[in-house]
């Protein structure tokens, strides 16, 4: 098995179930030398429920769809003005478990907010990253053979009022916030350079320049 890697690859606006087809594909095709990637999107919006999710916490979707996931979690949204990294890891390669994993892109979250000089947590009790209270990130992953596939999604400049149609990861009345609503530039350029850099420092492994998108459902192994 090939040392920790980490390639990135920015898919751009890509819509959900077409970015979920192919992260299944890539996690069931790879072998023992794929490399990990990251993968950087934009959804349209789109609510998407956890393999346990329970429909009452969708309110009142409208007109955006809603998609039932394979992921952990309950009910989130996703759409334009959120960066998603979806991290498609080897476990053992990184020595990280399901629980340590998602203690690891919290800590990467955390440590991001810290460089903008906001102070930010997770929860025990819900995953994700809070700023008073306020949830700016939520993670959901699955692990299928000891890899991984979904993963973060932060808050920069959505609407936020979209999440008053759910129940936020299953909580009731839970405050959302963005990096607009703190204050801060929400530029998207910078923004995702700084997750991805916090997330290579938790994961212990170097970041391979940005590539573009995939194949549809291509999982080339790198050496």
């Amino acid at each position: 098995m090939s040392d920790p890697e980490l390639m990135v690859r920015h898919l751009g606006h890509i819509d959900y179930e077409s970015c979920w087809q192919r992260m299944k594909a890539f996690t069931a095709e790879r072998g023992p030398d794929t490399v990990d990637e990251l993968w950087v999107v934009e959804h349209p919006s789109v609510f998407t429920l956890g393999q346990a999710g329970r429909p009452e916490h969708v309110l009142n979707p409208g007109a955006i769809p809603v998609v039932q996931s394979d992921r952990g979690g309950q009910v989130t949204w996703h759409g334009p003005g959120q960066t998603v990294i979806y991290l498609l890891l080897e476990l053992r390669r990184h020595r990280l478990g399901a629980r340590s994993l998602v203690s690891a892109i919290e800590a990467a979250v955390v440590d991001y907010l810290a460089s903008q000089g906001v102070e930010a947590a997770p929860r025990p009790d819900a995953p994700g990253v809070y700023v008073n209270g306020a949830k700016i990130a939520a993670l959901g992953l699955r692990i299928r053979n000891g890899r991984s596939y979904h993963g973060l999604a932060f808050n920069r400049d959505p609407d936020l009022s979209v999440f008053e149609r759910i129940n936020p990861c299953g909580h009731q009345g839970q405050p959302v916030t963005s990096l607009l609503e703190l204050g801060l530039d929400p530029a998207r350029e910078p923004c995702e350079q700084g997750l991805l850099d916090a997330l290579a420092r938790r994961l212990g492994a170097p970041l391979r320049p940005a590539q573009p998108a995939p194949s549809p459902g291509a999982a080339t192994p790198q050496s």
